[in-house]
């Protein structure tokens, strides 16, 4: 059964992102207003050593006042390539500068309300460049074990799905 979004009005909008309010057709022929928030591409990176250990941050989300362990990400800036922007992310979160990266997924984190789409990369070695230019976005960062990963999931230690995903891909990937 599909709907059929048939115009959209800009709500509100700024730099990060618009809310619109959608007219839906629905297969019967009745309509419903929705509202759609479209958001730019948030671009995603780590690194996995040979000691299969994952480069993370720990930090809290003022939004849902939580802790938790993530990857460096961010949004894509006009005209910026999304692997690019991932390597940017990382280098400037975690003071790493990735190597070759590679797309491990893209994900649709929400997208009964939203358009958003968090590409994942991720590469095999990385050279540390110094600390941090963003040092205000984790209160730590850590090589953590991919094995321990399946169990920080489950225990709610990595409450962003986009991250438990890319994780959980990474644990299938590098152990199997």
């Amino acid at each position: 059964m599909q709907w059929t979004n048939l115009s959209e009005q800009t709500v509100y909008k700024n730099r990060w992102f618009r809310i619109n309010l959608a007219d839906v057709e629905l297969p019967d022929g009745r309509h419903l207003d929705h509202f759609v928030i479209r958001l730019r591409p948030v671009a995603v990176a780590t690194v996995v050593n040979e000691a299969n250990e994952v480069l993370m941050l720990w930090r809290h989300r003022f939004i849902t006042d939580s802790w938790g362990w993530e990857l460096a990400a961010g949004v894509v800036e006009d005209g910026e390539d999304i692997e690019t922007a991932a390597a940017r992310e990382m280098e400037e979160e975690t003071g790493w500068r990735p190597g070759p990266l590679r797309h491990l997924l893209t994900v649709e984190p929400s997208n009964g309300l939203t358009d958003a789409r968090h590409h994942l990369y991720w590469a095999d070695e990385a050279t540390y460049t110094g600390h941090p230019e963003d040092d205000f976005e984790s209160s730590r960062r850590e090589w953590v074990p991919l094995k321990l990963v399946p169990d920080m999931v489950a225990r709610g230690e990595v409450p962003a799905a986009n991250m438990a995903a890319g994780l959980l891909m990474l644990h299938h990937m590098r152990l199997g």
